[in-house]
């Protein structure tokens, strides 16, 4: 923790970046640890790639969050949080890794190493903890707004303190943040309380997809671009559906197949798609998520990869056989 401490003080203009298609663990600590830069008084840009789901839009100073970034050699210093890996940060990586000082923050335990300085821990529940550790060594006094962001993320990261990785700084760190005057009825009304009429149909759509190995272990769910068109929907609306296809009595593993490309599936050629995995605690789907250059946490992985629909759901069906 020491050096990370003092390359963060002895910096003057930090850059705070994390992954693209943000969840509520990127996007609280994007702003938790971006406030806490300018409570210490470093010129501080906020950094994410992709829109802001609308769910996290009433975090503090959610708006001085940048989609675009042009000049990294300015930075003395950036904070990557919640990124496996630098290119998780989407097509601008390679912009961010030009700057001189890389601080890599993270809890998943595929975390490659990337930067100049690490700070990973496996155990943590969610980059959230983690940045509330460093924002208490960095003697930055916690207020309501830095609580606000930090109890979202971990609130989201462990599924409402339902996942595995819940463990006892979720309820200490949390307990806290309400001390700082953080409403949990407020964020959870935010983040849980209502869903679009688009997000009920593509969920319709989604359900509908779902398809089950021959022993019961394995359910696969697919969205393609065509129904989050159909259904007047966006990438956050995805956010939790692959819940609904692990909850299915006697499944083990559930993988959620998105497609990433522009338009929609139109032939047998290939197509980009990102595949989500969620495990009973039963299987180790950092592993699988590993085989196909991915990664994650035991429970709750995923990867990229090129390839045709068939041919993924293929393959995913013929490794869950293994599970017997």
């Amino acid at each position: 923790m020491d050096p990370i401490i003092q390359r963060i003080k002895t910096a003057s203009r930090i850059l705070v970046a994390s992954h693209r298609d943000p969840d509520g663990d990127a996007v609280g600590s994007l702003l938790a640890m971006g406030l806490a830069s300018i409570r210490l008084g470093k010129q501080t840009t906020l950094f994410n790639e992709s829109p802001i789901p609308a769910v996290y839009q009433f975090l503090p100073c959610v708006g001085r969050i940048q989609h675009r970034l042009e000049t990294p050699e300015s930075y003395d210093a950036a904070v990557v949080l919640d990124c496996g890996d630098l290119p998780r940060i989407g097509e601008s990586w390679e912009l961010v890794s030009r700057v001189p000082v890389i601080i890599n923050i993270d809890h998943h335990i595929s975390n490659t190493g990337f930067g100049h300085f690490q700070w990973i821990d496996g155990q943590a529940c969610a980059t959230a903890e983690i940045v509330f550790r460093l924002i208490r060594a960095l003697a930055v006094p916690l207020d309501r707004e830095m609580g606000t962001c930090i109890y979202t993320g971990i609130l989201t990261d462990t599924g409402s303190f339902r996942f595995s990785n819940t463990n006892a700084a979720a309820f200490d760190i949390s307990r806290e943040m309400t001390e700082l005057g953080v409403d949990p009825y407020e964020v959870a009304q935010h983040v849980f309380g209502s869903y679009s009429l688009g997000r009920i149909k593509l969920l319709n759509l989604a359900l509908n997809s779902i398809e089950i190995s021959h022993n019961g272990r394995l359910s696969l769910m697919t969205v393609t671009r065509c129904m989050l068109e159909e259904t007047h929907t966006q990438q956050e609306d995805v956010d939790g559906l692959i819940n609904y296809a692990r909850r299915i009595e006697d499944v083990r593993v559930a993988a959620l197949i998105q497609e990433q490309a522009n338009g929609c599936i139109t032939s047998d050629g290939p197509t980009r798609f990102h595949v989500s995995l969620r495990s009973d605690g039963t299987v180790d789907v950092a592993a699988l998520a590993g085989a196909f250059g991915g990664g994650g946490h035991r429970n709750a992985a995923g990867f990229q990869i090129e390839t045709t629909l068939p041919d993924i759901k293929s393959s995913l069906l013929a490794w869950s056989e293994q599970m017997g």
